[in-house]
């Protein structure tokens, strides 16, 4: 009789302790993207601290079970000069493989290489939540075959609103101080490229003069010709469209020339504190296109403040990225959201729930088009929000869009 209790007692014990090692088997998501790079390694840090606020709350409940997120991160390096896509793709694929990911975000750093992955992603039914590679092609691709791509995500803008917002700004530019002559700079990959194809037959479209259109390869350290054939020109903005570390260099010989014109588009690297920290006063009056709110924050919209703080005290850095951080934090928050919602990690039914997402995030309203790109406009209650800010005495101003601005343009001192 003695021995039956025991055997008993142990069977129960088995079947109790086997209770919270269920809870604790762990849902694995990768983040293969450039690490080195700053929106990769930044992407990657707020996945993770998203990831962390999710597991203090006990995790993903599905249906009466909860599990405990974890990520793994892989340094793909796709956005590094002369690696080549098929790297990228083979590090995707060995993540997947042999890590078992269950979903991916952040993901790939260039275009070429997102659009190659998709397959990957469409073989082993892994969702992708991309949140860097802005081509749109992307959504060429999904509505191309849907239920092959259907697992593929874009939670950032794209070059389209990217330019849409590029626009905004010289429509503001052109009603402040009337100016109707530009000068075109960006990086020679695909979606700076056809980020200042689509800008330029804007500017024609709209009665601009578009003086020249110069493109540099990845690693360019000189802009002084272009500068010089700018102000030859009689220009009086400067649009360049550049995510390169040496891109700042631009801004310092525009500066040091003293090129009279505006300088207002995208440079990653001058993007967050620490540009002022490294350039300085050099930087005084550049204007900036934010592709995702919420690296910073902007009173007029308190959950970027939250996230901002909350980066800060997990991390002990700002961010400096305008892209890709704020997209990656709330990427792994929708992922979660559809999981709970689907009850299930089938990634069918994860899929659908992603689809219908609409909620509240750091970026702003978060919903997808029919395909798979967040959709973006200009109030943060209402769609996704990208902003422009100008470096004004060592502050990020907001000078657009109304509903967040804090600050109108000023002119840099050498051409008041």
């Amino acid at each position: 009789m003695k021995r039956i209790v025991l055997y008993l007692f142990l069977a129960t014990v088995l079947v109790l302790s086997a209770y919270p090692v269920l809870a604790q088997q762990r849902i694995l998501l990768g983040v293969p993207t450039s690490l080195k790079l700053i929106e990769g390694y930044e992407g990657n840090k707020a996945a993770q601290l998203a990831v962390e606020e999710i597991n203090a709350r006990g995790g993903v409940k599905i249906g009466a079970e909860k599990r405990l997120l974890e990520i793994e991160a892989l340094d793909i390096r796709d956005g590094e000069p002369g690696v080549p896509t098929s790297e990228a793709l083979l590090g995707i694929e060995k993540l997947i493989l042999d890590k078992k990911i269950y979903a991916t975000v952040v993901g790939n750093f260039r275009s070429e290489a997102l659009l190659a992955a998709m397959d990957i992603y469409s073989k082993y039914k892994v969702i992708n939540i991309g949140t860097i590679a802005m081509t749109p092609k992307f959504q060429e691709k999904v509505l191309s075959d849907k239920e092959k791509y259907k697992y593929s995500f874009r939670n950032c803008l794209d070059s389209r609103y990217l330019a849409g917002y590029m626009q905004n700004m010289m429509k503001h530019i052109s009603s402040q101080f009337g100016y109707n002559k530009v000068f075109i700079a960006t990086q020679d990959v695909l979606w700076a490229t056809a980020t200042g194809s689509m800008m330029e037959k804007w500017f024609k479209d709209n009665g601009w003069t578009v003086a020249g259109f110069d493109k540099y390869p990845v690693g360019a350290s000189d802009f002084s010709a272009g500068l010089m054939k700018a102000k030859s020109a009689g220009v009086q903005v400067i649009l360049p469209i550049f995510d390169m570390p040496t891109s700042g260099i631009l801004v310092k010989q525009w500066k040091s020339m003293k090129i009279p014109a505006l300088m207002a588009g995208f440079i990653s690297p001058l993007m967050g504190t620490k540009a002022w920290k490294t350039f300085g006063e050099d930087i005084d009056g550049l204007m900036n296109v934010v592709f995702e709110i919420g690296y910073f924050p902007i009173k007029a919209y308190p959950p970027t403040v939250k996230f901002s703080e909350a980066y800060m005290k997990r991390w002990k850095e700002d961010i400096q990225s305008g892209h890709g951080a704020a997209p990656a934090y709330d990427a792994v928050y929708v992922l979660v959201n559809a999981i709970e919602k689907a009850g299930s990690l089938d990634p069918d039914k994860v899929v659908k729930a992603i689809e219908a997402t609409d909620m509240a995030g750091v970026v702003g309203r978060i919903k997808f088009d029919k395909g798979h790109q967040l959709i973006f406009g200009d109030n943060p209650k209402a769609a996704a929000v990208g902003a422009v800010f100008q470096w004004q005495k060592g502050a990020m101003a907001v000078v657009w869009p109304d509903s967040i601005a804090s600050a109108k343009i000023v002119k840099p001192s050498w051409m008041k």
